[in-house]
């Protein structure tokens, strides 16, 4: 049986539309998974649901693709956020890749006083969580917002939206599933500072927990949260 192929797009979708893929998209076709003219490809662009589409054109570095028809609309997902401190390369790859598999809507990079690095590729973490979201078959890929401190974060963040703050070592409640929209915060590596963890907890918006009795690397933390975060939704 041959493989399904989903891929996103920014373009619109409807019945008839015309979509040019990236290069990299028609390098991915015509290379590495040996399409031709006239093969089925599915595309979805985060807002007009999931649609079936032909190749009716296909170069080493061009390709067209015609929408015929719907297979899914559009659907309602989590309202969750993930805020983390960047890791290292490998470890923030993992984190942005496994939190678009857990339907996270947003990815927040936040600079911390014992964070591994100040600096992010945004458009390379952009193409794994599309990578990710083509993965899993979900509508939409995450937003990914540019690094910036705690402080700035904590100053600009929404009331309305409570944020989890994971915390080791500390004598705080389990962490619980969500009812509405909400967001997890996982520190560095190190863990957050005296002064970051005063900071947080006079906010009314922040709520401290634990993860469990075990220290967890923070890319586990990451995964484990929001898979615990948003358990009543299912995802």
């Amino acid at each position: 049986m041959t493989p399904s192929i989903r891929l996103f797009v920014t373009a619109p979708l409807h019945v008839g539309a015309a979509i040019d893929a990236t290069p990299s998209q028609a390098h991915y076709l015509a290379g590495v998974m040996r399409r031709a003219v006239g093969d089925a490809v599915t595309l979805f662009n985060g807002a007009d649901g999931e649609w079936c589409s032909r190749i009716a054109t296909l170069g080493r570095n061009s390709a067209r693709l015609i929408a015929e028809h719907r297979l899914r609309p559009q659907l309602e997902e989590p309202d969750l956020w993930l805020a983390f401190a960047p890791l290292k390369r490998d470890a923030t790859d993992l984190v942005v890749q496994k939190a678009t598999e857990l339907g996270a809507a947003a990815l927040l990079p936040v600079l911390t006083g014992r964070g591994n690095t100040l600096r992010l590729n945004e458009r390379r973490l952009a193409a794994i969580a599309a990578e990710a979201a083509e993965q899993c078959e979900r509508l939409t890929v995450p937003r990914i917002d540019p690094p910036r401190p705690l402080a700035d974060l904590l100053a600009a963040w929404p009331d309305a939206r409570p944020l989890v703050v994971a915390v080791e070592r500390a004598a705080a409640p389990p962490i619980r599933p969500a009812d509405g929209p909400a967001a997890l915060l996982i520190g560095p590596e190190g863990g957050f500072t005296p002064a970051e963890l005063d900071a947080l907890r006079r906010h009314p918006f922040v709520h401290t927990v634990t993860l469990g009795p075990r220290i967890l690397r923070a890319e586990t933390a990451a995964i484990v949260g929001l898979a615990l975060l948003q358990a009543r939704s299912g995802g």
